[in-house]
Formats: C-alpha cells, sequence, structure tokens
C-alpha cells in the first residue's frame, strides 16, 4: 500500500534555480513570497522552467457519526445535499473552480446518501458514514486502508492523464471535530486549541463540541500510531485526502492545501510519509480555530488569508492565479543580461 517512493531532487538544482530568480530584472528579493514559490515549485519539478498542467481539484465528501452528538449546527443530510449541489455546478468551489481553469471532481468517499443513478460521481464509498468515535473507532483498519488507497488510486488517475498539479478539497456535516483530534493528537496541539465553530456554532454549541471531543480522547485513552489515530477519530473522506496526498507526493506532482480538514489529513500524510512536505504549497489560513496552530507546527507560510472558513478546496482555487504568477515570471520575465539592463554594483 502506498509504497511509491518520493525522491527528492539533488541540492545542487538549488543554487542554480536561486541564480535564475535572482538575474531577473528587479532588486534583489523584490518579487517577496512569489520567488520562494517559484524555487519550491522548480525544486519539486526538478527543472528551471516550471510548468502546471492540467490543475485538478478532488473534493472527497463523508459523513461522521460524531454528528449525533451534536457537535455541527447543521443536519447530517447536508453532506449528500451539498454533494448534489456540486455536481449540478452551483457551490462555490464550482464558481472558483470555472474561474481558475480547474478540472472538478467530486468523489463520495462515505457519504451516508445512496447516490444510485447520479452522473458524474466518482463512487468510493468505502461505508455509508464513520463511526460515533465518542462510542467505538470512527473506521475499522481495513477501512481506513481502503479509503487511503482510494486517495491514491484517483491521484495516480488524474496523473496519467497529464496533471502535475492537484488540489484537494472536502465535505462532511462534523469534519472539523475530526480534524480537530486529529490536529491535536498527531502536532501535539491542546485540543482545546483546536476545536472551533465550524459550521457557525453558538457558544453553548462550542462548549458542547469541546466536551465531547475531551470525553472522546479520554475514552480511548492513548494512541501512538497515526494510522490507529487516523482510522480512530478520522473520516472517510479525510483519509482518502491523506492517501491522495501520498500518492501526489510520490508521482511529484505540486499539492495545492486548502484549509483546515486538507490540512489536518496532511498531518496524518506527515505521520506516515514525512516527506511529503515540500510538495505541499498552503493556500491559506482558514478562520477555523485551530488551523492557525496546525499550519505552525508545520512551519507553514500559508499565501492568503481572507478568512476564509467554508472547505470544499476554495481556498486552493482562489490562491492558484499566485501559483501560475510564479511559474510565469519564471519563464517568460527577462534577465538583466537577456534586456541589456545594468545590474547593481
Amino acid at each position: 500500500m502506498l509504497d511509491g517512493r518520493i525522491n527528492r531532487v539533488s541540492n545542487t538544482l538549488a543554487l542554480r534555480v536561486q541564480q535564475r530568480i535572482d538575474s531577473k530584472t528587479k532588486p534583489l528579493g523584490a518579487l517577496g513570497r512569489l520567488e520562494s514559490l517559484a524555487h519550491q515549485i522548480c525544486m519539486v519539478q526538478g527543472r528551471l522552467n516550471p510548468e502546471l498542467r492540467n490543475p485538478t481539484l478532488l473534493v472527497c465528501a463523508g459523513d461522521h457519526g460524531i454528528a449525533a452528538e451534536g457537535v455541527s449546527a447543521y443536519p447530517a443530510e447536508v453532506t449528500h445535499q451539498m454533494v448534489l449541489n456540486y455536481l449540478a455546478g452551483g457551490a462555490a468551489i464550482n464558481v472558483f473552480a470555472r474561474a481558475n481553469g480547474f478540472a472538478l471532481h467530486i468523489a463520495d468517499a462515505g457519504v451516508n446518501h445512496d447516490f444510485a443513478g447520479v452522473q458524474g460521481l466518482i463512487p468510493a464509498k468505502v461505508r455509508a458514514g464513520t463511526r460515533n468515535f465518542l462510542r467505538e473507532p470512527a473506521m475499522t483498519a481495513a477501512e481506513c486502508t481502503l479509503a487511503l488507497q482510494n486517495g491514491a488510486l484517483q491521484v495516480r488517475h488524474f496523473h496519467a492523464g497529464g496533471s502535475n498539479i492537484i488540489a484537494f478539497g472536502e465535505m462532511g456535516i462534523a469534519n472539523t471535530s475530526s480534524a480537530a483530534v486529529l490536529a491535536s493528537l498527531l502536532r501535539g496541539l491542546p485540543l482545546a486549541q483546536c476545536v472551533g465553530r465550524g459550521t457557525g456554532l453558538d457558544d453553548a454549541g462550542l462548549a458542547r463540541k469541546q466536551a465531547v471531543l475531551a470525553r472522546a480522547v479520554e475514552h480511548h485513552g492513548r494512541i501512538d500510531n497515526p494510522l490507529d489515530v487516523l482510522r480512530t477519530f478520522g473520516g472517510y473522506e479525510i483519509a482518502m485526502i491523506a492517501g491522495g496526498i501520498m500518492e501526489a507526493a510520490a508521482r511529484r506532482m505540486l499539492i495545492l492545501i486548502d484549509g483546515f480538514i486538507v490540512t489536518a489529513a496532511l498531518a496524518a500524510a506527515c505521520a506516515l510519509r514525512p516527506d511529503v512536505l515540500p510538495f505541499c504549497i498552503f493556500a491559506h489560513r482558514s478562520d477555523e480555530n485551530g488551523h492557525a496552530a496546525l499550519l505552525a507546527s508545520l512551519e507553514a507560510r500559508p499565501l492568503l488569508d481572507l478568512q476564509l472558513r467554508l472547505g470544499e478546496g476554495t481556498g486552493a482555487a482562489l490562491a492558484y492565479p499566485l501559483v501560475k504568477a510564479a511559474v510565469a515570471f519564471m519563464n517568460e520575465m527577462a534577465s538583466f543580461e537577456s534586456a541589456a539592463v545594468s545590474n547593481k554594483e
């Protein structure tokens, strides 16, 4: 399972990339974060002239048994209703994906709904929703492995179709509860720092959510193995994304990381395979409580901070123009020599 080796580009390329950036007709460092972004992209692709091919965005959807404990302001049926909205083209991610040239794909990783006859949906259902992790592990070991493999399978398919950059999004009522526990246990963060309002809980709802998750962590006791953490508290969509991230890194694809849920999936992927991080571009800092701490634990510097907390991959889609700009300046901007412009002494 997921045995593709992630090969790093030799660091000898790093100097050549930096020299190319510094030779552009600008003061040293004048393009700020775009310069480090361009450097990262060149290192991932192992070339001085990077390219972006067939940008792909995969939204994985799944239901969560913990929703039965009242940890979300929205009912569980919203998960499948939003999946249908994605397929109809009416959600925010549809709009932003169209605006920025993404091929958008929707996967049923584990939604508690029968989508028989629905066109355009990737069938990857492991089970009709996870179990309630307040009382028992969310998944069996076999189910967790299957969800990871499903994510890897889809990424292999996209890569075979010519894509070299992928973004992930998610949908699943109560998945901020799952992500909060994963962030806490996988990154050693205080649970209270990771629990937020999700879909818009009021103060009483937030207090209930914090209490439920604290009881769940206490109920299962100490868990050290990352796969066991994922299967105990994760979601099928989160595991599918984690598997996709690892496969994308193994295939040297650029990976656009969205908000809190996708970053929690990345935390699981990192715990299983730490060398995925250099392939990840962090799109934005979510307004969901816990995302800032999770990003800090990964030493991540997101490109945007727009106070988003929608999920769906929306932040990744919105950040993509900056990725395109970084590639464009590397390939199209003149050097001091080619433009016959005097450099500083």
